[in-house]
């Protein structure tokens, strides 16, 4: 007699949250990016941060010789958004991305190599799994077109997906 192969449950959808980086108005990008992240809002729960200069919490001018507007907002209505004053995500941002029990965070917006990659640390040291969409991110002046941190990316996280696998 063969063994009889139960049968196979359905998978479950894996459990994931969406973090936008710094889609604002004083970095200026492009349409083709916010439409194509604007496209996933709704589709799961979503968190924006907000890069705004406050010289006293990050010498932004001092070191660089420039720094972001001073009140910017989204261009992403996300659930929630968040202010930061540097590269990194808060404490806040990562707290409650956390509070959601997710499995892993998809990370997509502006810059692949900057700040996006902080928020990678960040949520790597956090227990977070941080996948970065991308082909939903925009580099730096350095490399508009993000491939070297999607590299930086593959090399620190490993995990990377493109939207239209989402």
């Amino acid at each position: 007699m063969r063994p009889v192969k139960p049968p196979s449950l359905p998978e479950k959808p894996m459990r994931q949250a969406l973090l936008i980086i710094d889609v604002q108005p004083g970095f200026a990008p492009p349409q083709w990016l916010v439409d194509g992240i604007q496209a996933l809002i709704g589709t799961l729960p979503s968190a924006a941060t907000v890069e705004r200069h406050d010289e006293s919490i990050t010498p932004f001018e001092k070191q660089l010789g420039w720094h972001p507007a001073p009140d910017d907002d989204s261009l992403i209505p996300a659930d929630r958004i968040f202010i930061k004053h540097g590269y990194a995500p808060t404490a806040e941002i990562i707290d409650h991305l956390k509070s959601l029990n997710v499995e892993r965070v998809l990370v997509c917006g502006l810059q692949t190599e900057t700040c996006c990659l902080a928020a990678g640390f960040a949520l790597f040291d956090a227990g977070l799994q941080p996948t970065l969409i991308t082909d939903l991110t925009v580099g730096s002046s350095l490399d508009r077109t993000g491939g070297l941190g999607v590299r930086l990316w593959e090399h620190h996280f490993k995990h990377t997906v493109r939207s239209s696998d989402l």
